[in-house]
């Protein structure tokens, strides 16, 4: 199973509602359980090349429903622009629970403007647009984890 396999596996059984899925493979092994406020994962693989990883034949629905679904979306979204992450981390869509978000679908943004914090490493990294629009898509859910040069938001440009 890849990182890609993990994470949609993360993203549906978050939104499932489902509290804990566990999954035993050979070599291969994956709690997810999940609580109101955070989703928290253990994994236990042995060091392997990552195309051994995976068992043969071993599919999941998102694998095979996600390819016409991204077409679709790449139709739709071809003419925004994609804020991605610069960096791993845990993507936070404002400093704290109780502060206001830093931007919403609607709201517009300018060069320089905070759209959100990633934290890695224990360090809060403010992240700032480097384009102008306004926000069409939020990408991510609030406290998930990103990988390096995962879009974040959809932007139009005005």
């Amino acid at each position: 199973m890849d990182i890609k396999q993990i994470q949609d596996l993360i993203k549906f059984v978050a939104k499932s509602g489902v509290n804990e899925v566990a999954i035993e493979q050979e070599n291969f092994k994956i709690t997810i359980k999940t609580n109101q406020e955070q989703t928290v994962v253990h994994a236990n693989m042995p060091q392997m090349p990552l195309m051994q990883a995976a068992a043969p034949g071993a599919t999941t629905p998102t694998t095979e429903i996600a390819p016409g679904v991204t077409k679709i979306q790449e139709a739709e979204e071809s003419n925004y622009i994609t804020i991605k992450s610069p960096m791993i981390g845990t993507f936070y869509r404002s400093s704290s629970p109780d502060k206001p978000m830093f931007i919403n679908v609607g709201d517009e943004v300018s060069p320089g403007k905070v759209v959100c914090i990633i934290e890695a490493m224990k360090l809060f990294n403010e992240i700032e647009s480097e384009v102008s629009g306004r926000v069409v898509k939020i990408l991510v859910d609030n406290s998930s984890p990103i990988e390096y040069d995962q879009p974040l938001f959809l932007v139009e440009p005005i």
